[in-house]
């Protein structure tokens, strides 16, 4: 699967220097708001020390790392909802993405503008929160009111959206995000067909030092369902524990393929079975599936390679109900 990230925040929050670091690209980075006008987006290879170690054991000829799309999109200000500085080409720019990170400026620096004039990254975040849920309830008001004559013809299957729909309008009149609403309600194929940006999992990166973070900016994150990272970024070199936390809290995983012609990373959620995750490799692959030869990747290293691991009796057939596991490395046999 393919993983995506917007990067998000208020102007000179550090946004771009982010994503200058993230994908060692050149991007323009100005101490002005609206130095990012069309969103920069990025490759970034997942970190992962097995796809080296598994590469060398079968000394393949490629080796092709997980991948990571990062958004940088232009900086966010009040009444961005309604079209206030980029308001909504960005809001359209995260509409797609699987996941957002919040850039939140927790350090002082008198040289650097804020766009508020004051540093608050409590009130900064809230910002930003309450412009994603204004585009929200836009985007949800517009489908009730279709959704409400649908629903007079008797479709029970309407009926049942109306009030789903209700019921995350009702949240986000409350000021709460979309995803905080439950898996009963965000689950629903309604909610998914709107991909409301605050049904998209948050991380908060803190740029700073922890010292400039307080317990009360900490309790607010937990209060919101989120999780956070604190890096500061004037000295970051890299930014590997993002990626982690992305997959983290998206649930993801990664399984391996290793050969002479390549070695592997594929992406896939927690808890999928052999035959979807197959399908990541090629739709046929899942369609046709029989079984796959699985191995840890730790002893495939310990076997030396693949022979012998077959030799050993280490290899493990498995069919449709098997749950991938993270770090399994695979041989997908189909008809």
């Amino acid at each position: 699967m393919k993983l995506s990230i917007g990067i998000v925040g208020l102007p000179n929050v550090g946004k771009s220097t982010l994503f200058k670091i993230l994908t060692k690209q050149e991007v323009n980075i100005a101490n002005y708001p609206f130095a990012t006008i069309d969103p920069n987006v990025g490759v970034v290879a997942v970190p992962d020390e097995r796809l080296e170690k598994l590469t060398k054991l079968s000394n393949s000829k490629k080796t092709i790392p997980a991948v990571v799309e990062f958004y940088d999109i232009a900086g966010l200000v009040k009444g961005a909802n309604k079209g206030e500085g980029l308001g909504n080409q960005f809001l359209s720019h995260i509409r797609e993405v699987n996941a957002i990170v919040e850039v939140v400026r927790v350090f002082e620096n008198e040289e650097i503008i804020h766009v508020e004039q004051k540093i608050d990254p409590i009130r900064d975040l809230e910002i930003i929160n309450t412009e994603l849920i204004l585009k929200d309830l836009e985007t949800v008001e517009k489908r009730l009111s279709k959704l409400d004559g649908e629903a007079r013809t008797g479709d029970k299957q309407k009926i049942k959206d109306l009030e789903i729909l209700k019921k995350i309008k009702e949240g986000l009149e409350r000021n709460a995000l979309a995803m905080n609403s439950g898996e009963e309600i965000t689950g629903q194929p309604i909610v998914k067909e709107l991909n409301l940006l605050t049904s998209k999992r948050q991380i908060y990166l803190l740029n700073g030092r922890e010292t400039d973070v307080s317990d009360i900016l900490k309790e607010k994150i937990k209060y919101l369902n989120a999780d956070y990272l604190v890096i500061d970024l004037a000295n970051a070199r890299d930014i590997d524990e993002l990626i982690k936390k992305a997959y983290e809290i998206l649930g993801l995983i990664s399984f391996f393929t290793t050969g002479e012609d390549e070695t592997r990373a594929w992406t896939i959620k927690k808890n999928l079975k052999a035959p979807q995750a197959a399908g990541e490799i090629h739709s046929d692959f899942e369609k046709k599936f029989i079984r796959a030869e699985v191995i840890n990747w730790q002893k495939l290293l310990e076997a030396s390679s693949w022979n012998s691991a077959k030799q050993k009796s280490w290899l493990r057939l498995e069919g449709k109900e098997y749950e991938v596991q993270d770090g399994d490395v695979m041989v997908v046999r189909h008809g």
